[in-house]
């Protein structure tokens, strides 16, 4: 048997890899659906399926784009819980410029759980204060 740790931290930095070149089947490798994240204005997220994910990707990268991000890095990864088949991980991520300055630095918490011999993240509590794909000024109207 292999350690539920090391399983969910690859899985975690291979995710982290493919969101820094903007791989959304990357991403989706490393992850299970039905997927939710609870945005940092404790707004839920669901994808239903690894399309509903693939289809506000575009999304995300112009928002990216927009406010100046180049890649995000991991300060810190640390198991603060884990089980046989789940493993809670507590991150420290820093979005970055091309220069490496920090521009938006947040605390994230990522559930993965092994489901059919495969780990993937399946549940995100970030404390960025932003919903994935959507601008911020429409967090109100449901979009």
């Amino acid at each position: 048997m292999t350690d539920p740790v090391t399983e969910a931290k690859a899985s975690f930095q291979r995710w982290n890899d493919a969101f820094n070149s903007r791989d959304t089947d990357a991403q989706i490798a490393n992850m299970h659906f039905p997927h939710r994240r609870l945005a940092g204005d404790n707004s839920f997220q669901v994808w239903e399926t690894a399309n509903d994910f693939r289809e506000q990707e575009d999304n995300t990268t112009k928002r990216l784009q927009a406010e100046g991000w180049d890649h995000t890095a991991t300060l810190s990864i640390t198991a603060i819980q884990e089980a046989p088949q789940k493993v809670h991980l507590a991150i420290r991520q820093s979005r970055q410029h091309a220069d490496g300055t920090e521009y938006n630095g947040f605390d994230t918490l990522w559930i993965f759980t092994e489901i059919d011999g495969r780990w993937a993240v399946q549940f995100r509590s970030s404390f960025l204060d932003q919903r994935i794909g959507h601008p911020k000024k429409n967090l109100d109207d449901g979009s």
